[in-house]
């Protein structure tokens, strides 16, 4: 199992506590499972910026891509 820490989180709103009790509720989770499972597909998000700043610039123009998508939807 992996490492575990116990987190308080405190001066979250009423509405925002509601809601996240409402998305509990209809996943059929309690909310001790449903937070721990939202708060770790927020933080899968932690490395997005690094990923994106790793790619090759493509220096592909807009008009480039426009005509593309244009050409794209023709074909269908």
């Amino acid at each position: 199992m992996a490492d575990v820490r116990t987190l308080s989180i405190r001066n979250v709103a009423d509405e925002v506590a509601a809601r996240i009790e409402k998305l509990a509720a209809r996943a059929g989770l309690p909310l001790g499972t449903f937070a721990p499972q939202e708060l770790a597909e927020t933080a899968r998000r932690a490395d997005n910026v690094e990923l994106l700043n790793a790619l090759p610039s493509l220096a592909i123009d807009r008009e480039s891509i426009l005509e593309a998508l244009r050409d794209s939807r023709a074909e269908r």
